[in-house]
């Protein structure tokens, strides 16, 4: 049956169907895997990024019609074996279809003695076939589908636009912020790609009382405001215990901290170096309770069941991107701990935005990393290998990945008493990964109108800074201009005018840091102008990137990706999540609420105080 499939699919491939809509089909010897860039989900994070080269010629339009044209051949990965299973779709044929691109030995659910009336009943659908994908039309009137088991049902069926728009915005939130203390606006959005989604987030406006600050900006209470993007890998658990734990464990830090100066009153803010030295010493306390405190606890348990609860978050990863705002010294501090990043826009002089990188991508790619794992591990050769850390791990700094950071002798024991696995056979002196964070701080002058974009890897794999700050700028001059119907006008009208047309973003020395990786599709193919590719029709910030990362005006190629289910779509696009902070002087009214306008199931949404 998979040789019948095959060769169905290949013949369906050579019909004169693609010429007449005008789309092509990617070559036999191109992986579409390639093609994007993506990491292999066998493998992870883990699996080493091979480019592919491609001819010049080829932009990012051409790019989209191979795409989607090529889109769909794999959905018979699904289906062929449910042919041989009781309820399993009907392959009765009728003669040699090969008009329009349907071949005879397709799975159908409908079944008829007249050829055009199968010809009408035609519905979009995905295949996946030697690491590809493709998209064609097939003879049904519903989406391939195949039962897998009691509880898992995977339909595959080409989303429209209107249905990739629901999914994209199905995970977005917007909160305006009403204090008066310098942020006006945060947005969030997530788009998984994994199942369930290893990514997480978490945000917290904490008040704090003159008792913790000191008599700093008169008689008013200060905010803290903190905003967290965790990109799990390996599982979910990890990146979820950092959603629920990791800002309560910087706060403590930060209270203890700041109460130290406030007793002397000469002091009026804890010195620079003392906060971060309270937020590094909050991130690798919480991966010391997660890593080693953990495991002394399932050793005293001794049951598997409490091993599972309390291990699963060492077992599995996660990267951290957390940013803290001092309302009353304006000052932004952002701790990094993996490869999420954190771009600051600021608009100059001229009206357009520049791009400044608040953090550096630490992996075992990047050279600041390589030499401190080097140096702290003399004599190891391969302690980093292909730009991975043992020549696996991408990530040099994470939470958990206790595997990482175990000895032999505790992993020998986990694996004994429970379950485990056998310790890497280039492990010797672990810790190889820690948790502690590079900070960098900022100074926010709340009048500029400065923007944060807070991101896990998954958007900085399609997107550059210096597009993404553009992006929120064009964003923000669509709102300002009436709404995204009229802002799309006048962005269609100035495209016609000026071919050469770019968004409102410069770039600068400043805004690129040693260790910032190129965005792959950049690598890959010769991206045509800005103008070409961008549009603006989402109230919510970070829908708004989402959406551009993953096509933009191709709506084929935006559907064709948000329609690929786990784990096929790991080879196309990783698990995004981005959150957006706008800071201005807002209304002073103490509160906070819900953007109802950016925010999906708004009803539903509480404020995060």
């Amino acid at each position: 049956m998979r040789r019948a499939v095959v060769h169905a699919f290949r013949t369906a491939r050579r019909v004169p169907t693609w010429k007449a809509v005008s789309r092509k089909v990617i070559p036999a010897h191109f992986s579409t895997s390639h093609a994007f860039g993506l990491r292999s989900p066998s493998a992870g994070r883990n699996a080493a990024f091979i480019p592919a080269s491609l001819q010049s010629s080829m932009h990012m339009r051409n790019f989209s019609v191979v795409l989607v044209s090529t889109l769909v051949a794999s959905g018979a990965w699904f289906a062929y074996s449910s042919t041989r299973q009781p309820g399993a779709l009907s392959t009765k044929t009728n003669g040699p279809l090969r008009s329009r691109g349907i071949p005879d030995s397709f799975p159908s659910a409908h079944t008829s003695d007249n050829p055009d009336e199968l010809l009408q009943l035609t519905s979009r659908a995905l295949l996946v076939e030697n690491d590809q994908f493709y998209a064609t039309t097939l003879s049904s009137d519903q989406p391939l589908a195949k039962q897998t088991d009691d509880s898992d049902r995977r339909v595959l069926g080409m989303l429209t636009p209107e249905q990739a728009t629901h999914k994209l915005r199905r995970n977005e939130e917007s909160y305006l912020v009403n204090r008066g203390q310098g942020v006006v606006r945060y947005d969030i959005v997530q788009i998984p790609s994994n199942s369930p989604i290893e990514d997480d987030h978490a945000e917290k406006i904490v008040e704090v009382p003159q008792c913790v600050v000191g008599a700093q900006e008169g008689s008013l209470n200060n905010d803290w405001m903190f905003w967290g993007i965790f990109d799990g890998h390996s599982g979910w658990t990890t990146s979820a215990k950092l959603r629920n734990v990791l800002i309560s464990y910087v706060a403590r830090e930060l209270n203890t901290t700041y109460k130290a100066a406030a007793s002397n009153p000469l002091v009026l803010s804890p010195p620079p170096e003392a906060i971060d030295a309270a937020i590094k010493r909050a991130f690798v306390r919480l991966d010391n309770d997660i890593v080693y405190e953990s495991v002394d606890k399932v050793m005293k348990a001794n049951s598997r069941r409490v091993a599972a609860e309390l291990l699963a978050p060492a077992l599995s990863g996660s990267c951290a991107l957390l940013a803290f705002y001092d309302s009353a010294t304006k000052d932004l501090k952002v701790a990094c701990a993996g490869d999420s990043r954190a771009v600051l826009g600021r608009r100059g002089p001229n009206g357009k935005w520049t791009a400044a990188a608040l953090s550096e991508d630490q992996t075992g790619g990047s050279p600041s990393e390589m030499s401190r794992l080097r140096e702290e591990h003399p004599g190891e050769p391969n302690v980093v290998l292909n730009g991975r850390v043992l020549g696996q791990l991408e990530p040099s700094r994470s939470f958990g990945d206790a595997f990482y950071k175990w000895t032999k002798e505790t992993q020998g024991k986990i694996k004994k008493r429970f379950l485990g696995r056998t310790p890497h056979q280039l492990l010797k002196t672990p810790p190889y990964v820690t948790a502690e964070p590079v900070i960098t701080t900022t100074k926010i002058d709340p009048k500029h109108g400065d923007f944060l974009v807070l991101a896990t890897d998954g958007l900085w794999e399609m997107l550059s800074n210096e597009e993404v700050v553009g992006l929120v700028g064009l964003w923000i001059d669509n709102q300002r201009s009436g709404g995204t119907e009229n802002a799309n006008k006048a962005w269609l009208q100035s495209w016609f005018r000026s071919a050469s047309k770019q968004l409102p973003v410069e770039t600068t020395k400043e805004s690129i840091l040693e260790g910032r990786r190129t965005p792959i599709r950049q690598q890959q193919y010769d991206i045509p102008g800005a103008a070409q590719r961008f549009v603006a029709e989402d109230n919510n910030a970070a829908t708004h990137l989402a959406r551009n990362a993953m096509g933009g005006k191709d709506k084929d190629i935006l559907c064709a990706l948000l329609t690929l289910p786990s784990p096929y779509s790991r080879r196309y696009r990783d698990d995004i999540t981005i959150d957006v902070i706008f800071f201005g002087e807002g209304e002073d009214n103490r509160s906070m609420s819900v953007n109802k306008e950016a925010s999906a199931l708004a009803d539903n949404i509480k404020p995060k105080l």
